[in-house]
């Protein structure tokens, strides 16, 4: 017995390292000869890691498909990754490392190296890719920064009108949020100052660890001060447990929940079954089931096809649709300065002459001077009967920031 123990314990380290090597080492491509390296830092392992590793593996199928098509004669593109393991020394270990390889686009997720490096990357001419939703410090003003969404306080906004334009009591509707401790956690405050605007009660704020074990007292803090929307801004991983601790208390239909994109999806309504239902959802992208949009058949096809089975999480779209962006912008700076003279500058210049570039359905593109958002849209979507669906259809969110002009 003591003898099996130890060869579990030497086999489970093992066996999670062959997972998570096959769930993020490049794919191969068709295309041999010149390659362009880009990067990316953020947590592939730690308390981040479910979310991250989706997202890295949806800008590497994205690669691929985009290497087997030739779109490039004679180059590929390949993603590098680096595991900070959202610890700051780490995160500026591992760009200072890309940036003496020559590495001109870093995709990049976390606030502490988006906002603590802001002014090293206009001097080390490296074009930042946000991924997933942005922050506001980071967003505004963007500087070498792009994404390909808008803001998590400015969506976190967009819901906040839904809810106040459906309230149907002559009562102030009462706010809260419940964030995970980091900074990510923290950013739906800067929509605070337009719920007020929009006549809500803004309660204190809750905060959860990443990964949550029991909710019960911020839960039963909220019931007590009247809570009537509660925002989660959480990973599945806080989500999952608030909705299920929230059920357990009766409060389901007392208190309607919403959250960040990434806080529901098809692992969150596995895990929580009933306590998913009537969540709401800000989403600059479409949801799965809308097979009707090329881009859905398409990402589906390439994870059958890269991988033999489905993932169905939001992260998908932060991952395919950042990826065909920066495609595209490389596919550009080399057809205007050749793949020898391919550099930072090259490529911020190609992103800046992105406008209305159609993701394949999934959204579409645009960026400006001031504004490097790239989308600025999200319709609210809805949990009913387990599938996440379309309520309302996209709008403008609510801008947060300094944009300095109005854009068609």
């Amino acid at each position: 017995m003591v003898d099996k123990k130890r060869a579990l314990a030497v086999a489970l380290p093992l066996l999670a390292a062959l997972i998570l090597a096959s769930a993020c080492a490049p794919g191969p491509t068709t295309t041999e000869g010149k390659k362009v390296e880009l990067g990316a830092i953020w947590g592939m392992t730690g308390p981040a890691a479910v979310s991250l590793q989706i997202q890295t593996m949806a800008i590497q199928d994205y690669f691929r498909y985009f290497n087997e098509q030739g779109v490039i004669p004679g180059v590929s593109i390949v993603l590098s990754w680096a595991d900070d393991m959202l610890q700051t020394p780490l995160l500026y270990s591992h760009y200072e490392k890309f940036v003496e390889r020559g590495v001109p686009l870093i995709f990049m997720e976390e606030v502490t190296g988006l906002v603590g490096l802001k002014d090293r990357f206009e001097k080390d001419k490296v074009v930042i890719f946000m991924p997933g939703s942005g922050y506001q410090e980071a967003n505004y003003p963007p500087g070498w920064r792009y994404a390909t969404s808008p803001t998590i306080a400015e969506q976190a906004a967009s819901v906040f009108r839904y809810f106040k334009e459906n309230w149907q009591s002559q009562e102030a509707p009462r706010l809260a949020i419940i964030g995970i401790e980091s900074p990510w956690g923290y950013e739906p405050r800067y929509a605070m100052e337009y719920a007020r605007s929009l006549g809500f009660e803004v309660l204190p704020p809750e905060s959860v660890p990443f990964v949550t074990l029991d909710a019960t007292g911020q839960l039963l803090r909220l019931k007590e001060s009247g809570a009537d929307l509660v925002y989660i801004q959480g990973l599945p991983m806080a989500s999952g447990p608030v909705l299920r601790d929230a059920e357990r208390l009766g409060l389901m239909g007392q208190i309607q929940f919403a959250g960040h994109q990434s806080s529901m999806g098809e692992r969150v309504i596995q895990m929580t079954g009933v306590a998913s239902e009537g969540y709401l959802i800000p989403r600059p992208f479409p949801w799965f089931d809308e097979t009707e949009i090329p881009g859905i058949k398409l990402m589906l096809e390439t994870q059958m096809k890269y991988h033999g089975k489905l993932t169905r999480e939001g992260e998908c779209f932060f991952g395919w649709v950042s990826a065909s962006v920066v495609c595209e912008a490389i596919k550009r700076a080399i057809e205007k300065v050749g793949y020898d003279n391919l550099d930072g500058p090259a490529i911020k210049e190609a992103l800046d002459s992105i406008k209305s570039f159609d993701a394949y359905g999934l959204a579409t593109v645009s960026y400006h001077a001031d504004d490097h958002r790239g989308v600025t849209q999200v319709a609210i979507y809805q949990v009913k009967k387990g599938k996440i669906v379309r309520i309302c259809e996209s709008e403008e969110t609510p801008v947060l920031g300094a944009v300095k002009q109005v854009q068609s």
